[in-house]
């Protein structure tokens, strides 16, 4: 693994977060190939990047969304890579209730043309195995 590939794919991660936090789907939507598959928190179980449902998501929120890695691993073999750790989530609601969870999240990411972009992204929390179901919502790393 070279450290210039671990940096540049940290850079699309930063991307990603400023994007969020800046509300800008377009400018997320640039870090993934067009026909990446994401596997969301959100139904359905899996479906490519979408510009539009992704700003709908971004206009619910009142001000930035903001994320926090903890605890990323990055792996690099040739035009290939894998991100995996912890994303801490915490944005405002447009009622004004402020919210916050920890999520796991593994990004597999190709080189295409020089460029290092995500392939397919897996998010999740885990829930409850008490016969509640709940997401576990309260845990963190």
């Amino acid at each position: 693994m070279s450290d210039i590939s671990e940096s540049e794919i940290t850079r699309v991660m930063d991307a990603i977060r400023a994007g969020l936090r800046n509300k800008d789907a377009a400018a997320i939507v640039q870090q993934y190939t067009s026909d990446a598959i994401v596997f969301d928190l959100a139904p359905p179980l899996g479906q490519r990047i979408d510009e539009g449902q992704l700003a709908a998501w971004l206009d619910t929120w009142d001000g930035p969304v903001n994320q926090e890695l903890r605890s990323l691993k990055v792996i690099v073999r040739d035009d290939l890579a894998v991100a995996y750790g912890f994303i801490r989530v915490s944005a405002r609601a447009k009622s004004g209730e402020d919210t916050a969870w920890w999520m796991r999240a593994t990004s597999c990411l190709v080189r295409r043309s020089g460029e290092w972009k995500i392939l397919h992204e897996h998010t999740s929390v885990p829930f409850y195995m008490d016969g509640s179901y709940r997401a576990a919502l309260d845990l963190s790393p």
